[in-house]
């Protein structure tokens, strides 16, 4: 399956790298490799992660890449789609992808 990162979601990993990187530059880079890590096990596997309770669409889905961060992304017929990525502090049951 072909990922596709979202406008979004390649900006919210930008806000997030950067915001880490002023403290952190090695924690940034670890971080990014966690990214690409977890969204890359998606094509083998799309149906890894959880249906997301405040959305309840199958197609929905969400993996954690870190302790504090999720990747939600979407299954499509011959894709995988990275819709925005989250700080688990975030409240998603009014969000519209």
């Amino acid at each position: 399956m072909k990922i596709i990162w979202s406008p979004t979601a390649g900006n919210r990993i930008r806000e997030i790298i950067d915001y880490i990187s002023n403290d952190n530059p090695d924690a940034a880079l670890n971080l990014i490799d966690q990214f690409e890590e977890k969204v890359e096990r998606l094509k083998a596997n799309p149906q890894a992660g959880k249906i997301l309770e405040e959305i309840n669409n199958e197609k929905i889905r969400e993996i954690v890449v870190h302790k504090n961060y999720g990747v939600i992304y979407e299954i499509n017929n011959e894709s995988i789609e990275i819709l925005t990525i989250r700080h688990f502090r975030q409240d998603f049951s009014d969000s519209k992808f």
